[in-house]
């Protein structure tokens, strides 16, 4: 029994299994809110603003606490600093629902957003450790496991968790950290170990601080900024731009449509991931669809908005997906985690400047559709940024 534990641990079933268990983590609390804000503005009395504070709050701290995530592979090791990680995300979302006002609310949201900030730049290190001849199709898998994250709550809180914890919606959100609990578990019994990593302590990082001279890091980061500007900036302003034109029959369906079109995506690149691995043209194709798409949003308000809300959301994940491997194909295991701090560092900094400036845009000029305008200028940077890597041969 403890050879075929042992050698189940360090199977590819077994890596390929717990990286989608936690790529769930990395999304499933994020998205167990939005079906419960209402019951939560109103429960607290919280003003326009207060919401989008609250739900700033994880893009915040993705750039802030990415930098922890780095640190905690150099001291800990990959499968310890994941499971602090999924731990602090299960505390932080459980302390959630013991809020009694906005300011514990608010609290605790950070902590929980620290716990999956502090996960990102672990993931890929994870990649390259637990299948490091298989980094495609790891990315692939765990980025899988985050898309559906994002889903599950979104279809199940309503319908079912609700009603079965008597509609209170702070019971709904400790539900929510159950199974982050249990998939920590799960990581550190069966994460795995092989006698190589133990015999080879130059694998384990022990610089964690970013190498901000390195030009790689912000080609890595600028790239991300644009897709992760897209995503976001078109989740926010969807809604009130459809308003606005006065069609907000079709807010639901075009958000559906933008969130769950990514998964095709997610599932053609399991096929395909090892295929696409440095290919240039993805980006390339990822930023030019995404302008398309953008401008069809923008100019073609009505039954079309659902096609082009779609395929904004396929073009975006095959970018997302296929660029999460490039930290783990582009440096050596030591460089991995700290690039990759860096990279969400700049990346989501830039997008939460970017979703502000989109929104100046419109404020500023009184035309709505000027708030996709820097949305659309990033179509076109993530195409320039892969062309300028592909030169630099560290795509082809």
């Amino acid at each position: 029994m403890p050879n075929e534990r042992h050698s189940w641990r360090r199977s590819l079933p077994a890596a390929l299994i717990l990286l989608w268990l936690a790529g769930i983590g990395l999304r499933l609390t994020i998205l167990a809110v939005p079906p419960v804000l209402a019951m939560i503005r109103h429960d607290f009395g919280l003003s326009a603003t207060e919401v989008g504070v609250l739900s700033s709050i994880p893009p915040a701290l993705f750039a802030i606490a990415a930098l922890a995530g780095s640190l905690l592979v150099a001291r800990l090791g990959v499968t310890t600093a994941l499971v602090g990680g999924l731990l602090l995300v299960a505390t932080g979302s459980a302390l959630r629902g013991l809020s009694t006002d906005f300011s514990i609310l608010f609290a605790t949201t950070v902590v929980m957003s620290a716990g999956i900030a502090i996960m990102q730049p672990i993931m890929p290190t994870a990649v390259r450790q637990w299948a490091p001849a298989r980094i495609a199709l790891g990315t692939a898998i765990y980025t899988n496991g985050l898309l559906v994250g994002e889903i599950i709550p979104v279809l199940l809180t309503i319908p079912y968790v609700l009603p079965w914890v008597g509609g209170d919606w702070r019971i709904s959100l400790l539900a929510w950290s159950a199974p982050i609990a249990l998939i920590a578990v799960a990581i550190y019994v069966g994460a795995p170990r092989s006698s190589a990593h133990r015999a080879a302590p130059a694998a384990v990082p022990r610089q964690w601080l970013p190498d901000w001279h390195r030009s790689l890091v912000w080609r890595l980061g600028g790239l991300f900024c644009c897709i992760n500007a897209i995503y976001f900036g078109t989740n926010a302003f969807i809604p009130i731009y459809l308003t606005s034109a006065g069609r907000p029959d079709l807010i639901g369906g075009a958000l559906t449509a933008l969130n769950f079109g990514q998964l095709p995506a997610s599932l053609l690149l399991l096929a395909f991931a090892g295929r696409l691995e440095r290919k240039f043209w993805p980006y390339l194709a990822s930023g030019l669809l995404s302008l398309l798409s953008i401008a069809g949003l923008t100019l073609m308000v009505g039954p079309a908005t659902i096609v082009w809300a779609a395929l904004l959301g396929f073009s975006d994940a095959a970018a997302l997906i296929v660029g999460l491997t490039l930290p783990a194909l582009l440096c050596p295991p030591e460089d991995v985690a700290r690039t990759s701090a860096g990279m969400f560092t700049i990346s989501y900094a830039g997008a939460v400047a970017i979703a502000v400036l989109s929104g100046a845009a419109w404020d500023l000029s009184g035309v709505p559709a000027l708030t996709f305008v820097p949305l659309a200028i990033c179509g076109i940077v993530l195409a320039a940024i892969a062309l300028r890597m592909r030169a630099r041969r560290e795509l082809r």
